[in-house]
């Protein structure tokens, strides 16, 4: 009894399923190879395009997100038995050999009857992928926990710029949203995140703050990722500001619908590689190392601030997602606690 390398079977899938251990046939089409490691390489819009194959035995294979390839399928197992292929279709299953390969005792008797052909070999389906779990946002009950702004959106960075008369950088964002708050412009929606974190790191006004990212904090994801960037950093300060000020619950809300979007995606392909990618950025965040310590070698202080900001966010926004792989939650507080003295001196 001997496998017969040449009747191997193999089953399909996308690139973007592989994983760890997989046996993957190569384009020869003759050798296969154990993936010891799967990356992920998006497009410039951020979407995963190109799976890295990363191989035990060295060597790494970039397949098309998209594509169709074959693995090995180790629960399908060809065997010869005195010329004759057999194929088991569980590891653990006992093998029905020929009658002739049969020990005596439990070959059949025979009648004298034309005996029944034997039965077609079973079909191997590979399993289904794991669906996602639906988008959950939080429900009616927990964004009452938001208060509602007390009058227009305008109204509201007036209130905020008459409590800060002598604040240059308040006044100059408040004049530009007094000519009227459009919630579809970009540049709009970053004046309002602006100013919340104005209010919070210059000013240490939190209570403002919140005012005015509560603006931003009810709008839905609209598909815009460039829009968006202004509701998830007004989010992430929103939550740091409530977990500072022990409201715990109105924290979670913020954090929830930070990451509504995240979960959106319905086809389990993609929202596996979403997120893996996902995943990855918050294991590796840029938190502007290079360009702060340049800012510091040539004495620019204006430009150390304005990257050390930058940083403020991206762990602000760690920190709404409970931290990562890489950085925990105790290590997060202790950098965001850094970054707002060194911006605040």
């Amino acid at each position: 009894m001997t496998d017969n390398p040449a009747a191997r079977h193999y089953s399909e899938q996308q690139a973007g399923s592989l994983t760890t251990g997989d046996q993957l046939l190569l384009p020869d089409g003759e050798r296969t190879a154990e993936i010891q490691h799967v990356d992920f390489e998006p497009d410039d819009f951020g979407t995963p395009a190109v799976v890295l194959a990363n191989l035990t035995g060295g060597g790494t294979l970039r397949i098309a997100a998209g594509s169709t390839v074959k693995i090995l399928d180790t629960t399908f197992r060809v065997i010869t038995v005195q010329g004759t292929t057999l194929q088991d279709t569980t590891p653990d299953a006992v093998t029905q050999l020929p009658v002739a390969a049969q020990p005596p005792a439990e070959q059949p008797q025979h009648t004298g009857e034309a005996e029944a052909a034997p039965a077609a070999p079973a079909v191997v389906v590979p399993p289904l992928p794991a669906i996602p779990p639906a988008a959950s946002g939080p429900s009616a009950e927990e964004l009452a926990r938001i208060p509602a702004p007390q009058g227009t959106p305008e109204a509201v960075v007036e209130a905020a710029a008459e409590a800060h008369p002598d604040a240059v950088g308040v006044l100059l964002l408040a004049d530009k949203l007094a000519k009227g708050i459009n919630f579809k412009s970009g540049s709009c929606l970053k004046d309002l995140s602006d100013l919340a974190h104005e209010l919070f790191i210059t000013l240490k006004d939190p209570d403002g703050a919140l005012t005015v990212a509560d603006l931003l904090n009810v709008l839905p994801f609209d598909g815009n990722p460039g829009r968006w960037t202004s509701v998830e950093a007004s989010l992430a300060l929103s939550s740091f500001i409530c977990r500072q000020d022990r409201q715990e619950e109105r924290a979670e809300v913020y954090e929830k619908l930070l990451r509504t979007p995240e979960n959106q995606e319905t086809d389990p392909f993609k929202a596996r590689m979403n997120a893996k990618v996902r995943q990855r950025s918050l294991n590796e965040p840029n938190l502007y190392d290079k360009e702060i310590f340049r800012s510091i070698d040539n004495s620019n202080h204006e430009a150390e601030r304005e990257w050390r900001l930058l940083r403020l966010e991206s762990l602000l926004f760690l920190r709404a997602h409970g931290g990562s792989e890489t950085i925990g939650v105790g290590e997060l507080q202790r950098r965001i606690s850094n970054e707002l003295e060194a911006v605040r001196a």
